[in-house]
């Protein structure tokens, strides 16, 4: 075998660059993981003090203010499993855990954001948290109303794009897929904004992979959910998951979706293009 004799200061580096390249490996495949895992410890420090109930595939935790809508929070998260791991033909690996906010201030908070972004809800590395029904709904109680217009079948869609991809996916694919679900499993949808002042708005693709946050936000999620459409009804919704098991392969969105309609990305972008222009 050939040898290689370095000095004891070359040898060291030598090890050190070998260190950190391994580490490089290892983070690249298992970086979902590892962000999963040290979000996890952050929502048990920061949720310490909450209350807890667990089912069959979700762990919910709450503060007093919302112990009597927990039950009702977790059976809606279970209708929402059954109804959206159908649709993906697979489930998640562990239980999800559910972190119910008094209002949407606490949820901004717990992100580090200012206290008056407004969300419902939020998926961020295997976690969902939502903002209680007592803050939005008329009556917080009403199960119906909580399972048709609130977050949880949104992010739980979140989660699973997460999981099919092993978390290589962009902000308006996996906005696209969870309204797409969202919208065939409870029937809510946003208004369409394309139209507002008599002109039709919307984003090259390439201006929502790279710039999501900084566009109008109604324009943007209404258009993520019309190219996710446009797949579906143009090529069939096995193409939705021929794309994310690419994705997951660790093909750009771009590539993932060329391959999974055999079609040049240009093409289908400019495709697309001329089907909004021509609704």
């Amino acid at each position: 075998m050939l040898g290689m004799k370095f000095p004891d200061s070359a040898r060291t580096v030598s090890l050190i660059l070998i260190v950190v390249l391994l580490l490089v490996i290892v983070i690249s495949r298992h970086g979902n993981t590892l962000l999963r895992a040290a979000v996890g410890q952050g929502i048990s420090l920061q949720t310490a003090g909450f209350s807890q109930m667990e089912n069959d595939h979700f762990v919910i935790k709450y503060t007093e203010l919302d112990s009597s809508y927990s039950a009702m929070i977790a059976e809606v998260a279970e209708e929402a499993y059954t109804e959206v791991t159908q649709e993906f033909n697979r489930e998640p690996r562990n239980k999800t855990i559910i972190v119910v906010y008094p209002d949407s201030a606490s949820l901004a908070n717990s992100f580090g954001w200012d206290k008056n972004e407004k969300a419902l809800g939020v998926y961020w590395a295997g976690s969902i948290r939502v903002v209680s029904p007592e803050e939005w709904m008329a009556d917080p109680q009403d199960k119906q109303e909580f399972a048709s217009d609130g977050p949880v079948v949104h992010e739980f869609v979140h989660l699973m794009v997460d999981e099919l991809t092993g978390g290589n996916y962009n902000r308006w694919w996996t906005e696209g897929i969870a309204q797409y679900y969202e919208k065939k499993i409870t029937g809510f949808e946003f208004a369409d904004p394309s139209f507002e002042g008599g002109q039709l708005t919307y984003y090259k693709l390439s201006v929502l992979g790279k710039h999501f946050d900084q566009t109008d936000q109604a324009v943007a999620y209404w258009e993520s959910l019309q190219v996710v459409e446009y797949i579906a009804n143009h090529y069939g919704e096995e193409a939705l998951f021929t794309t994310m098991n690419y994705l997951d392969q660790g093909y750009s969105l771009e590539k993932s979706i060329s391959k999974a309609l055999d079609l040049d990305y240009q093409k289908f972008a400019q495709d697309f293009y001329k089907h909004l222009e021509n609704r």
